[in-house]
């Protein structure tokens, strides 16, 4: 019974630490902040209790402050492990200390797993050091409340001014323009470089460089990172990304999970990534009773037939080991279903040249004989009707067994809406994925953006897609992760022919 205040970084999910992942893929319940990234909490186990303590700029953050203090003590004294996830690092202006005070007090075990802090790390993305040698051998980090506050009245803007070093300055932009002016008024000349950078470390990342004199005029918003000093000047010929998809940006749909293998070649070709989860597995609708009476008389049927890696783990997980399937023979779409079949020790007797449930049909031994063939086909619930319907054509009996669902997850907020929308591409690893980013639905009511190219990882995507009217729609190279990112790279480097 611990309860974890973990730093989840700058914005970017790449940035939270191994530890933080770690104690997140076990947590029982996850307490999260406004400027989390949602693709985080995709880490956490299905079922794990999703707590929503965001703080809106403008509201009283003391009163909520108690809250969340309460919400810790109870759930702490209740769960096995809890992650407060907190934005940038929990004891740089994240009200850490208090937390942990509250905790203390209420005698329950506590740990801080430090994060990646913006006050560093956003204006190393934008290729500025906060300490340069010959220009600035401090740095300085500072709220920037300007005012009668309590907590304002505490930022000495005066001794501010009269260091030579690197102030950085967050949660300053409301106050950008009286941050400007005191320290003028302290002594720091007008012409000082500033930098003012917008959504640090994430795809939709701004960069303007100004002076003191000029900050108040700045048009950003928040989050945003200021940073006033000679490094600030710094920067401005960032080496170009490397990779064939540098300068682009892809979406990917699927749960961090199991998009964990896409977004690491993504990242390797030099994309900037989005990852706007649409759809989470959940246990079936019946508790799993019927895999579970499959999974008993398993040896009993000549083909086991999978479509997913998932489908592979939640039959076998009901099984002694792979000895279970007796004589039955197994099938498997793909590459994903067949690797997660070797892991645990068992060759696939067919896998379709072509990567599609289409092909595992035209390529699976027809029935001969008096009575129909016995095949077990533990899918999701959404899983079209391809394996059972072409088969049962091919004199086979199946069994449709419901081994999980796909439900859809909370709407993203509108930030990363709007970064999809801007992107250059977007991937679909399932049909539920298109329906699910399909029925996405703006503040305004209107639908969400599609990006110009959409990348489905086989013909059975692509077709779903095509039939909802998406335009752009191409399908992936061998129906994987290394198929989808080659034909990105073929269309966004400037090889391919229009997307059709």
């Amino acid at each position: 019974m611990t309860v974890y205040l973990v730093g989840a970084g700058p914005g970017d999910p790449g940035l939270l630490t191994r530890r933080g992942a770690q104690l997140l893929s076990k947590a029982d319940v996850v307490i999260y902040d406004r400027l989390v990234h949602r693709s985080l909490l995709a880490l956490a186990p299905e079922g794990a209790a999703m707590v929503d303590v965001g703080k809106q700029p403008g509201s009283d953050s003391g009163a909520r402050q108690d809250e969340i203090n309460r919400l810790l003590v109870e759930h702490g004294a209740q769960a096995h492990t809890v992650v407060r996830l907190k934005g940038g690092d929990p004891f740089l202006f994240g009200r850490g200390g208090e937390e942990v005070d509250v905790l203390a007090q209420a005698g329950i075990p506590w740990e801080v797993v430090p994060g990646v802090t913006s006050a560093t790390a956003v204006p190393a993305a934008a290729g500025i050091p906060v300490t340069h040698r010959g220009l600035a051998s401090s740095v300085t980090v500072v709220t920037g409340q300007v005012g009668d506050g309590s907590e304002a009245s505490r930022v000495d803007w005066d001794a501010l001014a009269m260091l030579d070093g690197t102030l950085v300055i967050l949660m300053g932009m409301g106050t950008r323009a009286e941050i400007a002016l005191a320290l003028q008024r302290g002594g720091k000349s007008p012409d000082t470089p500033v930098a003012v950078i917008e959504k640090g470390t994430m795809p939709s990342q701004q960069v303007i460089r100004t002076t003191l004199r000029d900050l108040g005029a700045v048009a950003l918003g928040s989050p945003a990172v200021i940073v006033v000093g000679p490094v600030a000047a710094l920067g401005e010929v960032a080496a170009p990304a490397a990779g064939p998809l540098a300068g682009r940006t892809v979406v990917v749909t699927r749960a961090a999970p199991r998009a964990k293998g896409l977004v690491e070649l993504l990242h390797q070709a030099g994309a900037r990534v989005i990852e706007l989860p649409l759809t989470a597995q959940a246990p079936p609708s019946d508790g799993g009773a019927a895999l579970r009476s499959a999974a008993a008389g398993v040896a009993g049927f000549e083909w086991i037939v999978f479509t997913s890696a998932n489908a592979v783990h939640q039959l076998l997980g009901e099984l002694r080991d792979a000895r279970a399937l007796g004589a039955a023979k197994v099938a498997a779409v793909g590459p994903a279903s067949a690797e997660a079949l070797r892991m645990a020790g068992i060759e696939p007797d067919l896998v379709p040249a072509e990567y599609s449930a289409r092909a595992l049909v035209e390529s699976f031994p027809a029935r001969t004989g008096e009575r129909p063939g016995t095949v077990l086909f533990p899918s999701a619930d959404l899983a079209p009707m391809t394996i059972p319907d072409g088969l049962a054509e091919k004199g086979w009996s199946v069994a449709r067994v419901e081994a999980y669902r796909t439900v859809d997850v909370d709407t993203p907020d509108t930030e990363l809406l709007d970064d999809a929308a801007r992107a250059d591409a977007v991937t679909f690893t399932a049909t539920s994925s298109v329906r699910a980013y399909l029925s996405l639905r703006r503040p305004d009511g209107s639908p969400q953006v599609v990006p110009p190219l959409v990348v489905c990882i086989g013909p059975t995507t692509a077709e779903h897609a095509r039939a909802m009217g998406l335009s752009g729609v191409v399908e992936a190279w061998g129906a994987s992760a290394s198929g989808m990112v080659e034909v990105l790279v073929h269309h966004l480097a400037g090889h391919g022919d229009d997307a059709s």
